[in-house]
């Protein structure tokens, strides 16, 4: 399986952005997608995960109320919808596929895509 992840830049504080990751390959083997960042000098965190139907969906409390994930299984394609940026939303976010959701959520990835930037000026 392999992940594009695109959509990432700059945008002040209050703005939105919307990011995509487009799947190929044996997209069948992993029907949980989700989105994780990682800020300068932290570690990588979960940020938010979806099921294949898009029933199920995790996010994390920082970005509850903001952030919605989505996805089209027609184009294979997750996505990340960002709003009310805050300057600590900074990081570079990675797209993530893994065959459960809550084995997902807890950081088992079977599929990293490469990172994508997202830079919030206060």
């Amino acid at each position: 399986v392999q992940l594009q992840a695109s959509g990432g830049g700059l945008v002040q504080a209050g703005g939105s952005m919307r990011l995509s990751c487009a799947a190929s390959g044996r997209t069948f083997s992993t029907p949980a997608m989700g989105w994780f960042r990682q800020a300068p000098g932290k570690e990588r965190e979960f940020v938010a995960a979806i099921s294949r139907s898009g029933g199920g969906t995790y996010y994390a409390d920082s970005v509850k109320g903001r952030f919605t994930i989505s996805r089209d299984n027609a184009k294979n394609t997750a996505y990340l919808q960002m709003n009310s940026l805050k300057p600590e939303d900074t990081a570079v976010y990675y797209c993530a596929a893994g065959g459960r959701l809550r084995s997902l959520v807890a950081g088992a990835v079977d599929y990293w895509g490469q990172g994508t930037l997202v830079t919030v000026s206060s």
